[in-house]
């Protein structure tokens, strides 16, 4: 599956605003779940409509309408005429491809983040399209499929007297911003892990798979980079907007948001870095024991071409070669290749070219 660039061949052509999804259709059908609330009731219910979402803009309830698929277009658009979205942002909806950002409107914000997942046996990142549009008493959120982080957060609301349910939807999005930066931050914390145990085994013994998992990791972290980068800037116009929507007792909240965010950034550019070194030490040990090879293949070249020389002498086929006839001349010829080999090794021992 391509996760740095969507096929956006469906827009080409396309007028600005038009309700055109882009990327890969990832559940069978879309689901709507509401979850209504105040700090002494809930309703909580799916529905198959998006009739039922007419007036929830209008309730003096706390309304969290989760959307989960986003193949269908009609759908979508028709979700956004109850809440009276603009087109553009229908469109940034349904674009999976869409860079992570923040954007103020007049009545209501919208953001966009990537929700992360660990594949365990794989060993690699999978990402998922996250938009929220928060409004003054409802946040809809638009996922590409049912499963997601959030499950922690229905619970504490499900929960008679918990203090999120005497807070606003602002605070709500900031807790499932939060949610989501903690899942980066653990994400790279696991690829951490495995990248820092590297570097021990490089300057053990490197082994020829751990080119392969240098690049991999190379790889998951570059895709991070390209998520937490945006991610982190979406987090902090959040925290600096001026919107009435965000009350002030949600503002530390959301300083404390920035401040994990950045640390995850910098995690990942930290690993990239170290990763970028060990693929240097990598190379350079390779290199090293190529070296070591090749010392140790020119020292015998070097001893044996004198030997060489005196063998090849003797090898001739001379009429008259007067040591041949010499009784000792065997042992003595011997002791002659045997003293220039040694007296060569010591050489190369002084000189400490070995």
């Amino acid at each position: 599956m391509a996760r740095f660039l969507k096929d956006r061949s469906q827009k080409l052509g396309t007028a600005p605003g038009a309700a055109v999804f882009v990327g890969k259709k990832r559940t069978d059908e879309t689901t709507i779940h509401i979850i209504d609330y105040t700090n002494k009731e809930i309703r909580e219910e799916f529905v198959s409509e998006a009739s039922h979402l007419s007036g929830l803009n209008e309730t003096p309830t706390v309304s969290w309408v989760n959307v989960c698929g986003l193949h269908e277009e009609a759908l979508i658009a028709e979700i956004g005429s109850y809440f009276d979205l603009h087109n553009l942002l229908i469109e940034d909806v349904l674009n999976t491809g869409q860079r992570p950002s923040f954007t103020d409107y007049d009545d209501y914000f919208f953001l966009a983040v990537k929700m992360l997942k660990y594949d365990r046996e794989r060993d690699y990142v999978d990402s998922e399209q996250l938009t929220f549009v928060v409004g003054k008493n409802y946040i809809l959120s638009f996922q590409e499929q049912l499963g997601d982080v959030f499950d922690p957060i229905r619970d504490r609301i499900r929960k008679e007297g918990a203090k999120i349910r005497d807070r606003g939807v602002d605070y709500l999005c900031y807790v499932m911003l939060d949610t989501v930066v903690d899942h980066y931050i653990h994400i790279v914390e696991r690829f951490g892990d495995k990248i820092e145990v590297l570097e021990g085994r490089i300057l053990g013994k490197a082994e020829g798979d751990l080119l392969q998992k240098i690049t991999d990791y190379k790889r998951e972290m570059s895709y991070l980079r390209k998520v937490i980068r945006p991610a982190r800037e979406a987090c902090i116009h959040f925290s600096k907007s001026d919107s009435t929507l965000i009350h002030k007792t949600t503002l530390p909240f959301l300083k404390d948001l920035e401040g994990l965010a950045s640390l995850s950034a910098e995690s990942v550019e930290t690993y990239s870095d170290i990763l970028s070194d060990q693929l240097n030490i990598y190379q350079t040990t390779v290199s090293n024991r190529l070296n070591d090879v090749m010392k140790v293949l020119t020292i015998f070249s070097v001893v044996f071409i004198p030997l060489t020389f005196v063998a090849g002498i003797y090898g001739t086929n001379f009429e008259y070669l007067p040591e041949l006839q010499y009784h000792y001349a065997y042992p003595i010829f011997w002791g002659v290749l045997i003293t220039v080999a040694l007296g060569m090794l010591f050489y190369f021992r002084r000189k400490k070219w070995i």
